[in-house]
């Protein structure tokens, strides 16, 4: 969100400077890896459609003026029992925003996809535009051509605190104090920890992910064979994963890992036990991928509000300063559209996008 913010602030010629504790790159937030999804038939709601849409757009934008891949279409399929909040969920926002709807039976899932093998009890909502995202690509991106547009960007430099200064801000970070007539805060797990006046209710979250190495031919975890999934395994909950990359095929449960309340500290080795969980999900769908050998493991950071939904608003006390989307662990596919909204905020004080639902006055009166 914060390299988006910066293209799309610098692209309009305004003077950004961006702000990170450490170097570029780095794998201790929440933006690093090969992959993240990108799907339109949003099952948790249909109002972040119109925004998934826009992202798109922009994606696709970003990536010719870059001349990288940045986005990969492969088809989504969204799994679970038929009355389930997935499927209902991406059928819902089908009919909401007009958009092609298609269910497959287990039989017809394993004719087109053969390596899921569902359950009898499942089935499966086709999202065609759906695929993934090269995260740290996209970041190098939206980085680069802010650069170009005349933006600075300062790595290992932490910040140390921001004040009101009039109706401007003052930032104090490890190599020296800056003056702004704005401040974004976009520091993912360490949002929480920057914004001190005011308590909010955020939970950062130590997920797991794993890398499989089934044995199968290549060509069954092909992207052409093989589409990004979401499995509802048991009522809320749900796995995910992708084709073949080349660290192997990715998969993870969503949720219910480890919290803290330091998010420099959280635990970044995997206890091979932690697999299992994950495994077991898989298997009414994924049989071989199910028992497959790991490859390769790592974390990554949630950071979660109590409803599951983003925070995007300005600070109650200091108008002068947005903060920007905690995203509770769906949120970088939407990185694109949020930079330009929020630079539409900053500059025009609204947004074509309804907001409401991203206020802070929902946890904070």
């Amino acid at each position: 969100m914060g390299c988006a913010t910066l293209y799309h602030l610098a692209q309009r010629g305004w003077r950004v400077l961006g702000l990170e504790q450490y170097e570029h790159g780095h794998s201790l937030g929440s933006s690093h890896g090969d992959s993240r999804i990108i799907r339109e038939l949003y099952f948790e709601h249909p109002l972040y459609v119109p925004l998934v849409q826009r992202a798109y757009e922009l994606w696709n934008d970003l990536q010719e003026r870059s001349a990288t891949t940045l986005l990969t279409i492969t088809g989504g399929l969204m799994i679970g029992p038929p009355g389930g909040s997935v499927v209902t969920g991406t059928l819902r926002s089908a009919v909401a925003h007009g958009l092609p709807q298609e269910v497959l039976n287990p039989d017809q899932t394993r004719a087109r996809y053969p390596a899921f093998q569902l359950a009898d009890e499942l089935v499966a909502a086709v999202d065609p535009h759906a695929g993934y995202l090269d995260p740290e690509a996209c970041n190098r991106a939206h980085l680069d051509a802010a650069r170009k547009a005349g933006a600075d960007a300062h790595f290992e430099e932490p910040v140390l605190e921001w004040k009101a200064d009039g109706e401007g801000v003052r930032v104090k970070t490890s190599a020296g104090s800056y003056g702004a007539d704005w401040l974004v805060v976009a520091a993912g797990a360490w949002n929480g920890k920057l914004v001190r006046d005011i308590e909010l209710p955020l939970t950062v979250e130590r997920q797991a992910v794993f890398w499989l190495d089934p044995r199968s031919e290549p060509d069954v975890y092909d992207r052409s064979r093989f589409p990004i999934y979401a499995y509802e395994y048991k009522p809320g909950s749900f796995c995910y994963g992708f084709p073949r990359l080349p660290r192997g095929v990715k998969a993870s449960g969503m949720h219910g890992g480890e919290t803290t309340d330091d998010p420099a500290g959280i635990r970044r080795t995997i206890d091979e036990r932690e697999v299992m969980p994950l495994r077991a999900a898989l298997r009414p769908v994924l049989p071989e991928l199910s028992a497959a050998p790991i490859r390769e493991s790592g974390t990554c950071l949630f950071t979660n509000t109590p409803d599951h939904d983003f925070l995007v608003d300005f600070h109650p006390l200091h108008p002068q300063v947005l903060i920007s989307s905690p995203c509770s662990g769906h949120g970088f596919k939407f990185a694109s559209a949020i930079g330009e909204l929020q630079a539409d905020l900053l500059m025009n004080g609204r947004t074509r996008f309804d907001l409401s639902p991203f206020r802070i006055n929902r946890f904070i009166a």
